[in-house]
């Protein structure tokens, strides 16, 4: 059986559709970069705002006319089987949450290529007013760390050397299991060998109550320090009309924690603008959050009220004021971003090569998981010792030393 695949979305779904499709390669199918030769094509889904969920609708109805097409993600767990066809099967919330009680524990990693990162939880602990993921995902189920340290190894006996470890929440990982995300990190950690761990999203609310043992965790050499903590608004006003559970200082003193343990660093995060009762003096509250924790980077999402969840029926601020604020939050974005890019110029930074680019280049990663760029096509997963010699908003560029 040829099977195609794509897919969308959070760095969760793709490593969950990459992962079932591995599995489908160890029961001997083969993988096609053409869906018009495919007897399967298998789309990974997102839905978290309504242009994106009309994107995988049109995608998904190209595909189907090519053939048999089967959905997972999101999309197959809220449209609780209305796009369902003969051509067109999905993989719904409770199939899919069943392969987190041992369907995933030991597939095989087959195809590097399709193999986006380790799934280690399923769901989430919040109730956001918002989040349509929370409804399609559901209660958090976490898998065993022996599980995942083993898929680990395997991942790493196949030559894939970056382990992501992936969630809509990681700091919510273990809760039901009576362990934790730090001592996950720990043991996988510590695996013998030369590879690294990127550690994915955390929820402020479930990250302050781990953060002395994420912190320890995180001194392993084997970890990025990167920290993606999606804060979504500045404002405690609106954080409470989210239901957030916490407040923007309990996000300020995680940021503070991290980057006096951590001074080379990345920071990512969140941010929802035009959210339905934003005024002026939120924005602004924004604007002075993204001024004193100075994030690397920000994803810049405008509300979108979604189907299931409590914010459906808002209408969200005038669209004037929305545009408005995207673009400055944006540009002060470009601005933080272009500032921190420029003090790495004339530093020496050993970097992990983690992909080709184009015309003959390649990118590393270094400690904080920054991206460097540097010219010629060199082996993956090698070290590479480099000067910084210019950058961009988005990444730095190299000379081999």
């Amino acid at each position: 059986m040829k099977i195609y695949l794509e897919s969308y979305g959070c760095t969760l779904n793709k490593s969950e559709t990459g992962l079932y499709a591995n599995k489908l390669l160890s029961e001997g199918a083969v993988i096609t970069q053409n869906p018009d030769e495919a007897d399967l094509r298998l789309i990974g889904t997102c839905v978290v705002i309504q242009h994106t969920e009309d994107r995988m609708l049109r995608r998904i109805a190209e595909l189907s006319a090519k053939g048999k097409v089967e959905v997972m993600g999101c999309l197959s767990s809220v449209s609780a089987g209305s796009i369902e066809s003969e051509n067109i099967k999905l993989i719904g919330k409770s199939e899919f949450r069943s392969f987190y009680k041992g369907a995933l524990d030991d597939i095989e990693i087959r195809e590097a290529s399709i193999f986006d990162g380790i799934p280690i939880n399923q769901g989430c602990t919040g109730s956001c007013n918002f989040c349509i993921s929370r409804v399609a995902r559901g209660s958090l189920i976490s898998r065993p760390i022996s599980k995942i340290r083993g898929q680990a190894m395997i991942q790493l006996s196949h030559g894939i050397r970056e382990i992501r470890l992936s969630s809509l929440d990681s700091a919510a990982y273990g809760k039901d299991l009576g362990t934790s995300l730090d001592r996950l990190i720990e043991s996988v950690s510590s695996i013998l060998g030369d590879f690294r761990i990127r550690v994915g999203m955390m929820e402020p609310g479930n990250t302050a109550g781990i953060l002395v043992g994420l912190l320890r965790a995180y001194s392993s050499d084997k970890v990025y320090k990167f920290l993606h903590l999606p804060v979504q608004s500045g404002d405690d006003r609106i954080l409470d009309s989210m239901n957030r559970g916490y407040h923007a200082d309990a996000f300020r003193s995680i940021v503070k924690q991290y980057r006096s343990t951590f001074t080379d660093s990345t920071l990512s995060t969140d941010i929802i603008t035009g959210y339905f009762n934003e005024s002026e003096e939120s924005f602004e509250n924004t604007v002075k959050l993204i001024e004193d924790t100075q994030p690397e980077i920000i994803n810049i999402t405008r509300f979108s009220p979604r189907p299931y969840t409590a914010d459906y029926n808002r209408k969200p601020p005038p669209t004037n004021d929305v545009k408005r604020w995207t673009a400055y939050i944006t540009n002060l974005h470009h601005e933080i971003a272009g500032k921190k890019m420029q003090r790495q110029v004339g530093k020496f930074k050993k970097i992990y090569i983690t992909e080709h680019g184009k015309n003959e280049t390649s990118v590393g990663r270094d400690q904080a998981y920054r991206p460097v760029v540097v010219p010629g096509r060199h082996d993956l997963y090698s070290f590479m010792d480099c000067e910084i010699v210019d950058f961009t908003d988005t990444y730095a560029i190299g000379k081999i030393m």
